[in-house]
């Protein structure tokens, strides 16, 4: 008597487990499709092209700096599996069933007339009726809803498409460099293109004594890949006796010259070799006198004359 009430409790207990959590109402299984690209970076390098020649004999120098890397490219076509699922929820039995009931007559129905339709009635009817009848009826499943679907990943498949090498070579646009000149080291910066422009009659070299300094170190570095590189320019004697007795003819004082002066302060330049210098000093003074139209003109005149620099009229056009 005790063994068969225990094993009457146990079936209750189970039935009731069964009813409570239900079956999941299993789905077709749904895919997703991609391409997947994956760069392995195989080298990284840096080049400093400091232009010919190595040794600077005028004090303006455009550096070149590019970045180049090389790539392996491996493309994949990716598919993911999902699998797909009604959960169960045991209040929706209260309408299922009885939808369920009516789905299954209409679907028994459907595929009577199916026969003597020849077989030309949709599986949507002959079919899924059925199936849907069945599933209302069971009281562990619901039936299937779209709406209500969940989904876990099943599986991933990937293909290798593709496979190759890629390279760039990029400027270095608007990154840091170090310039070392003796014990000094000042951090410039890159144009757009990638160039470094040096002045030695510009900041902040104009500000140091580079009579006895004889090298520039130059520096470029990718902490992000640990990447480095240098390279070197050396100042001739020539020019470092040149910065500055150049550096005041440019700098000093421009307001209280005479136009005399001004025009020996570009002769002089032009003398010392330095010509984009005079040219530049040229313009500027050009610029200056441009609300003196009578200044101006004794400038250009001086010019010509006393410095046989042929100058366009700015007024001309």
């Amino acid at each position: 008597m005790f063994k068969r009430n225990t094993l009457n409790l146990g079936g209750a207990a189970l039935c009731g487990t069964l009813l409570l959590s239900g079956c999941a109402n299993q789905m077709s299984q749904r895919s997703e499709h991609e391409e997947r690209i994956e760069r392995k970076l195989l080298d990284h390098s840096l080049q400093i092209d400091v232009g010919e020649p190595k040794v600077l004999e005028l004090p303006q120098r455009r550096v070149r700096i590019h970045e180049q890397k090389t790539f392996e490219v491996t493309e994949y076509d990716v598919t993911r599996r999902y699998d797909r699922y009604t959960p169960y929820q045991p209040w929706r039995k209260v309408y299922e069933i009885p939808l369920g009931a009516v789905a299954l007559v209409a679907g028994v129905g459907a595929n009577i007339v199916n026969v003597f339709a020849l077989g030309n009635l949709p599986d949507s009817m002959t079919r899924d009726w059925i199936s849907t009848g069945i599933d209302g009826l069971n009281p562990f499943m619901n039936v299937q809803s779209r709406g209500r679907a969940q989904q876990n990943l099943a599986g991933i498949d990937e293909v290798q498409r593709d496979k190759r090498m890629e390279y760039s070579s990029l400027p270095w646009n608007e990154r840091p460099v170090e310039v070392r000149a003796g014990k000094q080291t000042f951090e410039l910066t890159t144009d757009r293109n990638g160039v470094l422009r040096l002045n030695l009659l510009d900041s902040p070299f104009a500000e140091q004594d580079l009579n006895h300094i004889g090298k520039l170190q130059i520096t470029v570095e990718d902490a992000q890949d640990d990447v480095h590189t240098d390279s070197s320019l050396t100042i001739s004697s020539t020019l470092r006796s040149k910065l500055l007795e150049a550096h005041s003819l440019i700098y000093d004082d421009l307001e209280d010259d005479e136009v005399s002066q001004w025009v020996h302060r570009v002769k002089r330049l032009s003398e010392l070799g330095l010509e984009e210098e005079a040219s530049e000093l040229e313009q500027s003074l050009i610029e200056l006198t441009r609300n003196d139209p009578e200044l101006q003109s004794e400038f250009l005149k001086s010019l010509t004359k006393d410095a046989g620099r042929l100058v366009a009229d700015p007024g001309a056009n």
